[in-house]
């Protein structure tokens, strides 16, 4: 996935240290280096970790506690709730754990993600050996972890401070949504980001009722008032996308925003479609992301994603040619690096960057034959077919074998808490 976007037939990596080395093929390389180790998978497509630009990793605990309603209803009557009852440090610990094992499985080697306790899921990220792009969230209103945004800025500045730095993590401020800020938070929320040349994260332009009470209420779209407000004023990352129009993307592209595209939550939660191509078109660097596990969507699969991706945008312009199948890898994996301002860094397999790659297995039933790899990647194989992931130059699964996390207990725990939600819920 790198500039000149080419495959190479029976190809490797040189890897050094946490770095790319040179890549090319097995051959030609085994001529200019001797490795002090190596790892062959025939049969296996070699290619960048995937990114994900979007997801609240401590919700996978609540996966499936409700589903086939309205994104306020879900929120308001039982993801609030729920959220005030049970989260606590120690259950983001758990589900920061299960999401992290599911997403090393299944290829994902970057994850950015919105929640509490955010200094835990970092915790966890780093003992599992992934990357992040982690924020803490800041919301009007109290929550488990902040009783007030005040509470929740001052969280976040020591989270920022606690990470300045780390090889694995890179700590933002994430306030919720326009809807759920007031306008004097969001402006401290970006004057705390810069401060300490942080990214901002942030839900944007999600459903059609929060674009039209914005309207209502303040005469223009929720892109227009983050922009009047100076949110936009550094790196920022806006999730969902969804209502934006032309004059939103305008000023997306004028302020160097990044989009998390998020097609399976937008269709679960029948949010819309958000307007792909026209981003992609306009320049704005888009990458995807799978959302929370709970109601907007129940998973963390990439490759889910990626075919979501390119059939949606198919289906709402009525062209099988729009987003090809090589598109939708690359919002995957070096477009999604884009989004988070880290293209320099992970997103392709090159020398200098990263040593971020997994092997993907292209020998079952459903993998054969093989005649184009992007096709072979989006429309066939699964989140399953990842047999080896390595972050930062360190091996975290081989041969599907997690080797940073202990997957039965991981599975125990979480398991555990199911009984402690489920009682909670009948309170």
């Amino acid at each position: 996935m790198d500039s000149s976007g080419g495959i190479i037939e029976n190809g490797a990596v040189v890897i050094k240290g946490d770095s790319i080395v040179a890549t090319g093929t097995r051959a030609g390389l085994l001529k200019r280096y001797t490795p002090k180790q190596t790892l062959h998978r025939a049969e296996a497509i070699l290619m960048p970790g995937l990114v994900n630009t979007h997801t609240h990793a401590p919700m996978s605990l609540f996966r499936g506690i409700a589903d086939d309603m309205r994104l306020q209803e879900w929120l308001e009557k039982f993801i609030f709730p729920a959220e005030a009852r049970n989260v606590s440090p120690g259950f983001v610990r758990a589900g920061a754990r299960l999401a992290a094992l599911e997403m090393m499985l299944g290829g994902t080697t970057t994850f950015t993600d919105m929640y509490y306790f955010e200094e835990e899921i970092a915790a966890v990220a780093r003992s599992a050996g992934l990357r992040g792009v982690l924020g803490q969230t800041i919301i009007g209103f109290p929550v488990p972890d902040a009783r007030t945004p005040a509470d929740g800025l001052a969280r976040t500045e020591a989270f920022l401070k606690r990470y300045a730095g780390d090889p694995l993590i890179v700590a933002a401020v994430a306030p919720h949504a326009l809807y759920t800020n007031s306008d004097e938070t969001l402006r401290s929320c970006r004057a705390l980001a810069n401060r300490y040349r942080a990214p901002l994260l942030i839900h944007l332009s999600e459903t059609r009722q929060e674009n039209d009470d914005t309207r209502a209420k303040r005469g223009k779209s929720p892109t227009a008032v983050l922009e009047e407000l100076g949110v936009f004023d550094g790196r920022t990352v806006g999730a969902h996308g969804v209502w934006l129009d032309d004059s939103d993307m305008a000023i997306l592209k004028r302020r160097g925003v990044g989009i998390a595209h998020c097609p399976s939550s937008n269709m679960k939660l029948a949010s819309g479609v958000a307007p792909v191509l026209k981003l992609l078109a306009a320049g704005i660097p888009t990458g995807l992301g799978p959302d929370g596990p709970a109601g907007s969507n129940n998973d963390f699969s990439m490759f889910e994603e990626m075919d979501l991706a390119a059939k949606l945008a198919k289906v709402m312009n009525g062209d099988p040619r729009a987003l090809p199948a090589r598109k939708a890898v690359e919002m995957a994996t070096i477009d999604g690096a884009r989004a988070l301002g880290m293209d320099s860094l992970t997103g392709s397999l090159e020398a200098g960057k990263r040593a971020d790659l997994i092997f993907v297995r292209a020998n079952a039933p459903h993998a054969v034959p093989l005649y184009n790899v992007y096709s072979q990647l989006v429309y066939a194989l699964k989140a399953s077919d990842v047999s080896d992931v390595m972050v930062n130059g360190r091996w975290v699964v081989r041969g599907r074998v997690p080797g940073t996390l202990n997957a039965a207990a991981v599975l125990a725990e979480a398991r555990q808490y199911q009984s402690r939600i489920l009682a909670s819920l009948k309170q």
